[in-house]
């Protein structure tokens, strides 16, 4: 008898444990990466399938901005759920005022029919600082209902907590092309960190079980074939 009251205990705990809400809600649960050459995504089913476009790149060299915008073409199913991808890219150089990095990156929120922004910045320990500071001046500058995702290392993921506090709605661990040194987290501790994940279709597809939502990359174009050939492995 003591056995079956703590089962049905059990049972009771899992069914009514709280469950994290979604941080994006009302956003798909899988968003392909669409990076800098053309791109035909007219075959995903846009209930299911958003875009996460490169829309520009900001370059920081020698304390100036510079940006450049998209220069190829991208097709989608008409209705799909487009999120704005500005990559920043420093040389390491000296480091420009934050307010005109954060300008140029909202900016690309502007565009039609996008629904949200995320930043990929692989911060060194010496730029985080000036991150978060540019992070702040974006949130700020854009609506309020529009989410502010980033990009994470995966070393951000595991027992660095310096993302705690950002101003994001979530912080995606890219679980692929790590650096020496780097691995996949055996846990993810940053509660930022828990919700998503950034996979790549040319390596093991490993999507964390604590991740309800998953961004694929592609080094190559998008076909249908490497389209279904992902959401097989991600969703199984």
């Amino acid at each position: 008898m003591r056995k079956a009251s703590v089962l049905v205990a059990l049972a009771t705990l899992v069914v009514f444990w709280p469950q994290r809400a979604d941080p994006l809600p009302g956003l798909p649960r899988t968003f392909l990466w669409a990076w800098e050459r053309p791109e035909n995504l007219d075959f995903i089913d846009p209930h299911t399938t958003g875009v996460a476009f490169l829309a520009r790149t900001v370059f920081l060299r020698n304390g100036c901005v510079s940006v450049q915008p998209r220069r190829n073409p991208l097709r989608y199913t008409p209705g799909a759920t487009l999120m704005a991808v500005v990559r920043v890219d420093s040389n390491r150089s000296a480091l420009p005022e934050a307010e005109p990095v954060a300008a140029a990156i909202a900016e690309a929120a502007a565009i039609p029919g996008v629904r949200g922004l995320q930043v990929d910045f692989d911060a060194t320990l010496s730029q985080r600082a000036f991150y978060r500071d540019v992070l702040h001046r974006v949130r700020s500058k854009l609506p309020k209902d529009m989410p502010l995702s980033m990009t994470a290392l995966a070393s951000w993921c595991e027992a660095d907590h310096w993302i705690d506090g950002l101003p994001v709605t979530e912080a995606v661990p890219m679980l692929f092309r790590m650096g020496p040194g780097e691995r996949a987290p055996s846990s993810f501790r940053p509660r930022l960190c828990q919700s998503s994940a950034g996979v790549s279709v040319d390596e093991r597809l490993e999507v964390p079980r604590t991740a309800s939502r998953v961004y694929v990359f592609n080094p190559r174009a998008w076909t249908r074939a490497d389209f279904q050939s992902a959401m097989y492995e991600v969703r199984r």
